[in-house]
């Protein structure tokens, strides 16, 4: 049972094995560098689903595979929920995290310690072949410390500490992230979506 997961970013692909391993779900999960490659489409949506929706219709298009997508970021509650959608280019197109991560810092700069409430965001979709279709979303709240801390993970991980925590994300070790982050509560809820569809279609 073949499933694909419309991204490039191989620590997506780990994570998400590791979450359909633990589920005991018989699925071969691949990545768009497993399929012939494509020009993809642009991230137009202004909203976490809307992207993760563009990116997996297009690659069920172009593949004819059900296919599983998601978009996340980081949501500051000072900046209006931003940077929102445009996470990972805040900085510039192609800035990179350490001046993504470096801006937001500079713009919460004055920001009290008790206002510096923030979320990390995540929406996944499962597309089928046939147009049917399903969203999911998970939240991991928090706040943001004032100067990056840990080697671990990517993105803002190194500037959040999740409530309840005194580590920043990029602390944790992967199992703890897992257990807690946006992303893993996303992907954990379309797992059973999951198990039910895919089968069902092949």
């Amino acid at each position: 049972m073949k499933l694909l997961l419309a991204t490039r970013n191989e620590k997506k692909l780990v994570e998400l094995r590791r979450i359909l391993a633990a589920a005991a779900l018989d699925v071969e999960l691949i990545g768009l560098d497993d399929v012939p490659s494509y020009v993809e489409v642009p991230e137009s949506g202004l909203t976490f689903e809307a992207n993760a929706l563009i990116k997996a219709r297009e690659a069920v298009a172009r593949t004819g595979l059900p296919t599983v997508a998601d978009d996340s970021g980081l949501t500051v509650d000072a900046l209006n929920g931003m940077p929102g959608v445009f996470s990972a280019r805040w900085a510039g197109k192609r800035a990179g995290d350490v001046a993504n991560v470096d801006l937001v810092l500079a713009q919460v700069a004055d920001v009290p310690d008790e206002h510096r409430g923030a979320a990390f965001v995540c929406a996944a979709v499962l597309v089928l072949p046939d147009g049917r279709e399903w969203t999911v979303h998970g939240e991991m709240r928090g706040a943001l410390v004032r100067a990056p801390r840990g080697d671990g993970g990517f993105g803002y991980d190194p500037i959040f500490v999740a409530d309840g925590d005194t580590r920043t994300s990029a602390e944790l070790s992967t199992v703890e992230k897992d257990a807690i982050s946006h992303r893993g509560k996303a992907l954990r809820a379309l797992v059973p979506v999951i198990g039910a569809a895919v089968p069902a279609f092949q």
